[in-house]
């Protein structure tokens, strides 16, 4: 195992990783920041290019560490040997992960999606927060469905926020970006039910029985779907509000509808 040897903060290589930290950065270079052994492991058994892994002396003898700098090299990445400050420089947690790692983004298009082959997407429309839609990339993968179509601006699945909240199931969900306007022509290809979430001319979503492949559309956390999106589905739901609160987190609503209306399809 050969790794460079790092101790400066100040390294160039360093600054650069650390400015992955902006949006910005992340759409330049097609990298992002992946905390901790685990998560890594998990971009490294899925094929996904890791181009830089630093990790602390004291985790060096792994065996799965070792292998993902073997696999780091393969990729023609850069492996790193670094300081505990270091380590606390790149990490946003209060107690820094021993092994950071960055990868390429692995974005894709409409293309990408074959009707044929599908059985679900959730569609996320202008989603704003990164713990909800890292949440919801976790929930996809935990039931099996396809991946995540994002609609429009929504926040960076590829922020540091997002990308812990998912647990390494970044890498194994599909993410596919687009505009409306793209959606909602590419939707009229598609054979089976678009289910929106919504409280305007909708079911309760336990009276519902899906055609599959499905489309599942959730909106906005503050104003929910758009007109536009509304008009294209084949059925609308709602999740019934039984005590004080009047609507549910964005990722728990997902998990419950992506359930309800996956499972049943799959028997």
């Amino acid at each position: 195992m050969v790794a460079k040897l790092i101790s400066s903060p100040s390294n160039p290589i360093i600054k650069d990783i650390k400015a992955l930290e902006m949006r910005k950065r992340r759409k330049e270079t097609g990298l992002f920041i992946v905390e901790g052994l685990r998560s890594v492991i998990e971009g490294v058994e899925l094929g996904a290019t890791l181009k830089y892994i630093a990790f602390h002396a004291e985790s060096a003898e792994k065996p799965e560490l070792q292998k993902c700098v073997e696999y780091c090299e393969k990729c023609k990445g850069l492996a790193m040997e670094v300081t505990s400050e270091i380590l606390a420089k790149l990490s946003h947690k209060d107690n820094p992960q021993s092994v950071i790692g960055v990868f390429e983004q692995r974005l894709s298009s409409l293309k990408y999606v074959d009707p044929q082959k599908s059985k679900c997407w959730v569609v996320l429309e202008q989603v704003r927060d990164p713990g909800n839609l890292g949440t919801i990339l976790r929930t996809v993968d935990a039931i099996g469905a396809d991946g995540v179509i994002l609609v429009e601006q929504c926040c960076d699945p590829y922020s540091v926020e997002a990308v812990r909240a998912t647990m390494g199931s970044v890498f194994s969900v599909a993410i596919v970006q687009t505009t409306r306007d793209d959606f909602i022509e590419w939707r009229k290809g598609w054979a089976g039910d678009v289910i929106g979430t919504t409280l305007q001319t909708s079911v309760d979503f336990r009276e519902v029985t899906p055609k599959g492949p499905i489309l599942l559309l959730m909106g906005n956390e503050q104003m929910g779907l758009s007109d536009a999106l509304r008009e294209i589905t084949t059925t609308c739901i709602r999740l019934p509000m039984n005590g004080r609160a009047d609507s549910l987190n964005l990722s728990v609503a997902t998990g419950i509808a992506l359930y309800a209306m996956l499972e049943p399809w799959k028997k």
